[in-house]
């Protein structure tokens, strides 16, 4: 029993003495700027908290750059892969320069942009945005001039990765009925104006529900 005692001692010994020196191996490394293990990237890359974190913060620096309308600080937010849709038109931008011309659009027609951020919502493969947009229309928009309307509407943005954790796409989807109420070419049907302008556009469809009507069907 005695001679076990004393083995167990002396391997006890030996693994702190192991331990203590791999603490004085990781002081010493970090005090001489040892370039960093690859290992050690590799670990991290894989740590999911970490992956997230990486994801929630360009998602943060983006809608950043965004509101300070900073094209290139935008664009850089992007991996090699960049996509973006703006669904309830069904335009598709494929690209950087596809992305690019997206966003010199929209700061020229809204140089006032805001986005407040409402609401998060973070999972394996993507994250999500509840925002308010909010921008007054100083520049041309969809063939539309500038009419100096104020916009301001909610709106879901979903953000997708590439390997790296830089944005690969954004979608985008709003109500775009709002939009174009807002900027004062769309009227509700119930409305005078858009009773005007149904009159207008579908007469033909107008004078046969008249006809049905007068008929009593």
């Amino acid at each position: 029993m005695g001679h076990t005692r004393l083995l167990l001692y002396r391997l006890d010994v030996i693994y702190r003495y192991i331990d203590v020196a791999k603490e004085v191996h990781v002081a010493t490394s970090s005090i001489r700027n040892d370039p960093p293990n690859p290992r050690d990237k590799d670990q991290r890359d894989n740590d999911p908290h970490d992956k997230l974190a990486a994801r929630i913060a360009i998602v943060e620096e983006h809608v950043r750059l965004e509101n300070e309308h900073d094209l290139e600080g935008v664009l850089g937010t992007f991996g090699d892969t960049a996509r973006y849709d703006d669904e309830p038109w069904g335009e598709h931008f494929n690209g950087r320069d596809g992305v690019r011309q997206f966003y010199e659009q929209l700061m020229k027609a809204l140089p006032d942009l805001q986005i407040e951020i409402q609401r998060r919502h973070v999972t394996d493969d993507a994250i999500i945005l509840e925002v308010m947009i909010r921008g007054t229309q100083l520049g041309a928009w969809r063939g539309l001039p500038a009419t100096g309307r104020r916009v301001e509407l909610p709106l879901c943005g979903i953000y997708t990765f590439d390997a790296n954790n830089r944005l690969a796409g954004e979608k985008i989807y709003y109500d775009r009925g709002t939009v174009l109420r807002q900027l004062g070419v769309f009227h509700e049907p119930p409305s005078v104006l858009g009773q005007i302008g149904i009159l207008v556009t579908h007469p033909i469809t107008i004078a046969r529900a008249l006809g049905r009507k007068l008929q009593g069907k």
